[in-house]
């Protein structure tokens, strides 16, 4: 829970004060001998720690997974497997699983999510990457609309979209080949625009690299780059931005 979910609690009975001082005494982690859970981040950023569950041995992933859905009521993992998911689903079984996006995650019900986000993709085969972004963004409060193939191949697929499009405050593209999505973009839009270079394409594409030095390079204003396939940084950071565009218009 973050400073103000705390102090509604306190308002509203449903947490003691000698509650609510016990969890701001807290050290901000959690020792687990093989992890340290950062249970003060939500307090600092306004969003609690995500797990990375590739590579975690399985009781690892187990007790850290528990231990964040133990204080925040829900909880997320990225890059989980179907082996992963069914370990969790055992244990918890509330945990749901998308293939697609191999996020894992346990969500409150009856969630509010607010502003928009659009996520772009030049084609079919970045979807999974573009759901990793959708699917952080939306965990984390933000309202989502999809706009699915729409590469500069047939751009008029694009422009029909474009309306919704730039009425959202921030815009994700996810682009691989020649990654030209995100400056088309940055040119007809008058918010942010967070590039996300995928490892799709043939060989001269050198598994996103191409992608990646073409958003770099982009001649369009306002364009910032994430890693390659990195379409959970990209939906925190819309997120983010999504969030200071509720505010203001609040």
């Amino acid at each position: 829970m973050d400073t103000h979910e705390i102090l509604e609690k306190v308002k509203e009975g449903t947490l003691t004060v000698e509650e609510a001082e016990g969890l701001f005494r807290r050290q901000p982690f959690e020792e687990m001998e093989f992890a340290k859970v950062d249970s003060h981040r939500k307090m600092r950023s306004g969003f609690a720690e995500v797990i990375y569950c590739s590579g975690k041995a399985d009781q690892h992933l187990l007790e850290i997974f528990g231990r964040i859905y133990r204080d925040e009521g829900e909880v997320m993992g990225t890059r989980a497997t179907e082996e992963q998911y069914c370990l969790l689903k055992e244990r918890y079984p509330a945990t749901q699983y998308d293939p697609l996006s191999r996020i894992v995650r346990i969500e409150k019900e009856g969630k509010k999510r607010e502003g928009l986000i659009a996520i772009c993709t030049a084609g079919t085969a970045d979807i999974p990457v573009a759901e990793e972004a959708a699917r952080t963004a939306e965990f984390f409060g933000s309202a989502v609309e999809r706009v699915y193939d729409v590469g500069v191949s047939g751009l008029h697929r694009l422009l029909s979209r474009l309306e919704m499009i730039q009425k959202a405050n921030c815009v994700v593209a996810v682009a691989g080949m020649e990654g030209a999505l995100a400056s088309v973009l940055g040119g007809m839009v008058d918010k942010p625009v967070i590039a996300v270079p995928t490892s799709v394409g043939y060989g001269a594409n050198m598994n996103g690299l191409s992608a990646l030095l073409t958003m770099i390079n982009s001649c369009a204003n306002g364009i910032a780059v994430v890693n390659i396939d990195n379409g959970y940084g990209a939906g925190y950071i819309a997120t983010q931005i999504n969030r200071m565009g509720v505010k203001a218009n609040g």
